[in-house]
């Protein structure tokens, strides 16, 4: 059977595995109260919200002014959570991206997670690793939402724009996507917050509230 799209680009983080709320905001909370100890630890909602917009890493720099130290520390604390701790794919995603996979699709991930933790948890839950993964290591101006990741993909696999589908509960991956030209969809699966909800289903060629409908969506 003939694929939609012969290339899905997945987020990890809150589209494929359940890790804000058990791993990236205690450990951010960890670190706030580390390097801030008199401030008071942003809420859940507040950490998503900025995650959304403008980033993480905008977060880090400009909200929270961490110094290139305090940065280090920030992502040593954020490791020993993500080295501790192997998050659970949502139910149905690896069975979705393991028919893909079989009927022949190309499997890749960019993440704002590290490419070993990504491997990692493809391998315990999926049983293989994604035919390439883009994560945290890489410099700051070849992570999402810049487009070096999605420009590479299509390179290596000799695809055109339209034969790949990228895949993100945010907006700086919906960002990347736009910005190369490749279909978006929007993984709704993980939206607690009305306010993302609703400028991701406006933006979004494609809003997904359950992995049922992504699946039969990407498969039928």
């Amino acid at each position: 059977m003939r694929l939609k799209y012969k290339c899905i680009i997945l987020d990890h983080d809150d589209t494929a595995v359940k890790s804000t709320p058990e791993i990236h905001y205690p450990s951010f909370v960890e670190a706030i109260k580390k390097l801030r100890p008199y401030e008071s630890p942003i809420t859940i909602e507040e950490f998503v919200g900025y995650c959304f917009e403008p980033g993480f890493h905008t977060l880090c720099k400009e909200i929270m002014k961490f110094t290139d130290e305090e940065m280090q520390i920030q992502q040593e604390i954020w490791q020993s959570y993500t080295s501790s701790t192997i998050p659970d794919f949502y139910e149905m995603f690896p069975e979705t991206i393991q028919e893909f996979k079989k009927r022949g699709g190309i499997v890749t991930v960019v993440s704002h997670s590290e490419k070993s933790r990504i491997e990692r948890d493809y391998l315990k839950h999926c049983g293989f690793l994604p035919d390439a993964t883009f994560g945290w290591e890489l410099p700051e101006h070849q992570r999402k939402p810049f487009p070096y990741p999605i420009k590479e993909i299509l390179s290596r696999f000799n695809l055109k724009e339209s034969e790949a589908l990228m895949l993100d509960d945010l907006k700086p991956g919906m960002e990347m996507a736009n910005s190369c030209k490749v279909d978006f969809a929007a993984a709704g699966w993980s939206h607690t917050i009305p306010e993302i909800k609703k400028q991701m289903k406006k933006e979004s060629k494609f809003y997904f509230e359950t992995i049922e409908e992504f699946n039969q969506f990407l498969l039928d």
